[in-house]
Formats: C-alpha cells, structure tokens, sequence
C-alpha cells in the first residue's frame, strides 16, 4: 500500500511541475536564452531546451543571437517547461506565432529551438534529448541534418567546434 501511494504522489507531482508560462520577450542574452515578462510584470530567464547555440565570443555566436532576436524579440510566446537548470533559468520549449504566414500551417505557433536549429544557428543538444519528448528528438534531430547537409549557419564552418567543447576549452 505504501508502494502504491508513493507511485501516486510522485505521480501527481511530476504533473504538478510540468507548466506552461505566457508572456512578451523583453530580452534576448544569446541564441538560446531569453527573458520573458509575464502578465504579473515578473520577468523569467528562459534556456531553450533541446538547443545548445554557439556562445557570443564564438563563430556566428552573434549571429545566432540576432536570429532569435528576430524570431521572438517583442513577441508574445509560451514556454512550456517542467525544470530549472542549475543557474535557476526555466527550461522550456518556446512556443510564438510567425510575422509572415504563407500556409495555414504556420498559423500554429513555431518552435524557436527547432528554428534556432533548422537555421543553422544552434546544434541539437543530445545530451539532454531524453527530456525531450519522442517527437521533439526526432525533428530536432533531422533539423540539423538537414542544416548540415546544406551548410547553412555555422555548418559553413568545415569544423564547428561545439560550445559544450567551446566552454569546456576556456
């Protein structure tokens, strides 16, 4: 019976942490950390989950800051998210809708770490692909070979150097 009530608790609580956050970019630190302003004026650092883009002092690390900057800067976005990470950002999977929709399809709302990594600006962070859903790892995944196969953003480099080796390095 204790088995079974602790199964339930953890349960119930695993739900609990899973969120979803509303609110305007105000901030873009990098090419996968922004900082949301909620309804209530507070503000939120928000790592994008799944995304590892390169830092500022590296190749087209500014670069990769502008596209997000473009993508999500004033906008209204959702962060769906059920951590923290250890400098206290939440994070989470960014959810905004397009300034331009040519199909109907874009009027769901787009994913800013799957389009960090089908720019070319952000690889897909294996290390933590088990927090992703199924689905996420899969299309992450095939974003970035296709980003690789045709040499866009930092894959133009011939040898990108990873910014987990990047930081490791410094």
């Amino acid at each position: 019976m204790r088995a079974l009530t602790f199964l339930v608790a953890a349960l119930v609580a695993g739900n609990v942490c899973a969120a979803t956050l509303a609110g305007r970019v105000v901030g873009v630190l990098d090419g996968n950390t922004i900082t949301v302003l909620d309804a209530g004026k507070a503000q939120h650092k928000i790592r994008l989950s799944g995304i590892y883009a390169p830092g500022l002092k590296q190749a087209i690390g500014t670069l990769s800051k502008q596209n997000l900057s473009d993508m999500v800067y004033r906008k209204q976005v959702t962060v769906a998210w059920e951590k923290r990470d250890r400098h206290g950002r939440i994070i989470g999977k960014v959810g905004f809708t397009p300034e331009v929709c040519l199909t109907p399809a874009c009027l769901n709302r787009a994913d800013a770490g799957y389009e960090q990594i089908a720019a070319g600006f952000a690889w897909h962070y294996k290390q933590h692909a088990k927090e992703q859903s199924r689905d996420d790892r899969e299309r992450y995944a095939a974003a970035e070979n296709q980003a690789r196969a045709a040499k866009r953003g930092l894959w133009a480099d011939p040898a990108p150097v990873p910014p987990w080796e990047w930081h490791r390095a410094k």
